[in-house]
């Protein structure tokens, strides 16, 4: 390596508050802040315990490529260029992948027994320990950005830590174990069926009954659950919503927050994503939104490419290492490229409100230790578009605004949703993150927080997304959602009885509501469709067995249900913003057929392919009212 004529000088040791007005004083006698500026941005810093030049690149007033040519000329090293210069492939093994996420750095050149080491932030550079390096090798720095040390060390090591994304989660928690090609699965599918048709032949008034029995089982436990969670939520979960903080005013330092915001196949949504984000109230020097894509997503790499970042927004690109292509193994890979101490995850269509991450903070902070996640509420913003939109609304308010605030105060475990979810990061590293096998792999991970002693708090900010309003890409949505509903249930009861040592009795029975009664309702929907056949004077089998008496009692029962449903409802869009949709509430029961296409559809791909991800379509309801804007903007022209 003797041509690359390197001159380096050994950094002069020097204090935080010196090297930061340093660095401001080199900006500002080149030219590119003025004194105004570096003022400002010292005060911002006293509240953000992050570098001067974080904030000046956040506030838009330099670039990271000027701030980084400014740390060379303060701390008198060599400035690289890892994009026109990158390291080479066999630099790998000098440093560990995890030391290089862990302390930002990646291996760039050799020199002799030293290496070369390319950081942003060489005031930190003395903290590395030597010994991350082989023995007889030295580190010497060299200065590069940020955003290029990542995406080399992506190149280096990206298939390394695409198999660690995958099998983050030990295996007794996860699914992964699960093998796809077995035919045990199916063999066990098809002896049951031929089991229930053997038993329709012999005995089937009996048989049917048997399984009326069970759904009305399955359906005791849920309306239990949500009468109760009703209850809860009516007289004891009044409490006003925390206020955000005042960072003015501010006495403890202000942590920095990373949100992965994954993409797949996404064309028209990057632009108003950077809109809507753009609209948050936190810090920005203290935000990094991550844009998660798949190697190979080339039509979200394009729309990205064509697209100005803000300095506060990074991408990561998942390398391809193997045919599983999930959002949780996405979101495993780029938790390791988080710069935050609290982690959050938003999906491409969201518009969190503006003052969220401010909330969530706030939050955390005066929670015990134990508060390992805060969940929001999620709203829609597209519910006039048609019925389905509609119904999709009224039950999603009816889940965040009645029955999950519920459920929290009755001390039950919280399924998590898969958005607007925040996480204090140590803990979620030391569940190992998501399980990328899991297609719920948000509500997997809600079970994971309790049986490991955590808890989920939840915090009334809202954000809205697009409700999916066509039925066949809602019937792939919610089938993707009880398949993962049916899987966590089995990796949790593989040992019931630990399970419920770990979580107690009532937390046991209502894992047992929320998975397994759920995607039962479902699967035996139409079997409890006939008792409407009475009504025309049809002789019911329940009639045969057990009498007219257990027959009536059914009905009433079911009928029971479907009131405390609309009741439930009723409470949930009572309020100004949802209140013109109360009329289609009675309605709900009609919606709900849908669900049963998806819950067969389901049960097909958990015996044939466990771990496929019918991806959700997103921006939409946003192309049709562009295409209706424009179709209207020609008409009048």
């Amino acid at each position: 390596m003797s041509d690359l004529r390197l001159q380096f000088t050994t950094p002069v040791p020097a204090g935080p508050a010196q090297a930061h007005m340093l660095l401001g004083r080199l900006l500002v006698n080149k030219g590119l802040i003025d004194q105004a500026d570096l003022v400002r941005a010292l005060e911002d810093q006293h509240a953000m315990d992050v570098p001067l030049g974080d904030i000046l690149v956040a506030k838009g007033l330099v670039s990271s490529a000027q701030v980084c040519v400014a740390l060379a000329a303060q701390h008198r090293m060599q400035l690289v260029d890892l994009a026109a210069d990158p390291p080479k492939s066999g630099m790998a093994k000098y440093i560990n992948a995890l030391d290089c996420l862990r302390y930002g750095i990646v291996p760039w050149r050799t020199l002799g027994d030293t290496v070369l080491v390319a950081t942003s932030r060489p005031d930190l550079f003395d903290q590395i320990p030597p010994t991350i390096a082989p023995n007889g090798i030295s580190l010497l720095p060299v200065i590069a950005e940020a955003k290029h040390i990542s995406l080399n060390i992506t190149a280096l090591y990206g298939a390394e830590l695409a198999q660690r994304a995958a099998t983050r989660v030990p295996p007794i928690e996860s699914c992964r174990t699960w093998r796809v090609e077995t035919n045990s699965r199916r063999a066990w599918a098809f002896a049951i069926l031929g089991l229930i048709a053997a038993l329709l032949l012999t005995a089937p008034a009996w048989t049917f009954t048997a399984i009326i029995l069970w759904a009305l089982c399955t359906s005791v436990l849920t309306i239990c659950l949500r009468t109760a969670a009703f209850i809860a939520r009516i007289f004891w979960c009044n409490s006003p919503p925390a206020l955000p903080p005042d960072h003015q005013n501010t006495h403890w330092p202000l942590p920095r927050v990373s949100v992965l915001v994954p993409l797949l196949r996404e064309k028209e949504i990057a632009t108003a994503l950077i809109a809507r984000l753009g609209k948050l109230s936190y810090p920005k020097a203290l935000l990094q939104i991550v844009l998660v894509l798949e190697e190979g997503d080339d039509m979200t790499a394009e729309t990205i490419a064509r697209t100005t970042l803000p300095a506060w927004m990074d991408v990561v690109e998942v390398p391809q290492a193997n045919r599983l292509r999930t959002k949780p193994r996405a979101l495993n890979y780029a938790l390791d490229f988080c710069r935050g101490s609290i982690i959050g995850v938003w999906d491409a269509e969201d518009a969190p409100e503006a003052d969220q991450i401010d909330r969530v903070v706030s939050h955390f902070a005066q929670a015990p230790e134990n508060v390992a996640c805060i969940q929001g509420v999620l709203d829609y913003y597209n519910a006039p578009t048609n019925w389905i939109s509609r119904c999709f609304t009224i039950e999603y308010a009816s889940w965040w605004r009645v029955i999950l605030p519920g459920i929290a105060r009755l001390g039950l475990i919280i399924p998590l949703g898969g958005t607007t979810l925040f996480f204090r990061r140590d803990i979620l590293e030391e569940l190992r993150g998501w399980d990328a096998h899991n297609v719920t792999e948000d509500a997997d991970l809600g079970v994971r927080l309790a049986r490991h002693g955590y808890k989920t708090d939840l915090l009334p900010t809202v954000t809205y997304e697009e409700a999916n309003f066509r039925a066949w890409p809602w019937v792939k949505q919610r089938s993707r959602w009880l398949k993962g509903f049916l899987i966590t249930w089995c990796v949790h009861m593989r040992h019931p009885i630990k399970l419920m040592k770990e979580v107690g009795f009532l937390r046991f029975m209502g894992i047992q509501t929320l998975f397994l009664a759920t995607f039962n309702q479902f699967i035996c929907a139409p079997l409890l469709w006939t008792l409407c056949l009475t009504l025309f004077g049809v002789t019911h089998p329940i009639e045969v067995t057990l009498g007219t008496d257990m027959l009536t009692g059914l009905f009433c029962f079911f009928i029971f249900a479907e009131i405390l449903n609309i009741s439930i409802a009723l409470k949930a869009v009572s309020g100004k913003e949802h209140r013109h949709l109360m009329p289609w509430t009675i309605s709900l029961p009609f919606y709900f057929i849908l669900g049963t296409f998806a819950a067969y559809k389901a049960l097909y791909e958990f015996v044939f392919s466990p771990f496929y991800w019918d991806k959700t379509e997103h921006g939409i309801a946003a192309q049709k009212n562009q295409r209706s804007a424009t179709t209207e903007t020609l008409r009048t022209s």
